[in-house]
């Protein structure tokens, strides 16, 4: 008998464990007018670029922004865009990390930070659909080689971010590459809160390192 239940006794120890959240992660609540999104954004390997997406959360500057972009690179692939648009809700640049200095990767479900020049990332965010290496740090990655910014990675809620992905767009709007991309209508953020500390955990932070 012991024998028996010594591996569902196993189990049952191991499974509090497993539901830890990820060391110097910190999970947050995306409710959006397409349903909910939680993500965990990774303090420990990104903390610039973390320390930015948190400081939107917490002034509740993402409440009432919008995704507004999605783009397909292949069929039921790519990745949506959202953030803070509005100028006067804007926080000052942040430094670019690298996804070759963090470790980190755009993978399924990753959040990343978009942006320009280097340094000039700000208050907008991508969530990739399917994994994107081409946004990495290194050989293979677009314009000046230093990718984008991976800081965490969405735990609950993909369905929702695909259902954006696969949202209508406008074939007219969006300037440059992003013609035909904006999404119409646009995707609501209504809130963006801080969960506790093990409420967010499903998943670990992706990692090319790890």
């Amino acid at each position: 008998m012991i024998r028996r239940l010594l591996p569902l006794l196993l189990v049952l120890l191991a499974a509090p464990l497993a539901a830890q959240p990820a060391p110097g992660t910190v999970a947050v609540a995306v409710h959006t007018s397409a349903g909910d999104i939680v993500v965990e954004v990774d303090r420990l390997h990104a903390p610039i670029t973390a320390g930015n997406f948190l400081r939107y959360v917490d002034s509740r500057r993402l409440d009432g922004a919008e995704f507004y972009r999605a783009m397909k690179t292949g069929p039921g692939a790519g990745l949506v865009q959202g953030g803070v648009r509005d100028p006067r809700k804007l926080l000052p640049p942040i430094a670019h990390e690298p996804t070759s200095k963090t470790g980190l990767s755009h993978v399924d479900g990753a959040l990343s930070a978009p942006r320009l020049a280097l340094g000039t990332a700000r208050g907008d965010f991508t969530i990739m659909v399917g994994d994107q290496p081409y946004l990495d740090a290194g050989p293979g990655s677009a314009g000046d080689g230093q990718g984008y910014a991976v800081f965490g990675r969405v735990v609950s809620g993909m369905d929702v971010v695909r259902r954006i992905l696969a949202a209508p767009t406008s074939p007219t709007e969006g300037e440059g590459v992003m013609r035909g991309q904006m999404l119409a209508p646009r995707v609501k953020i209504v809130t963006a809160r801080r969960l506790p500390a093990q409420a967010g955990a499903k998943a670990p932070v992706p990692s090319s390192s790890r």
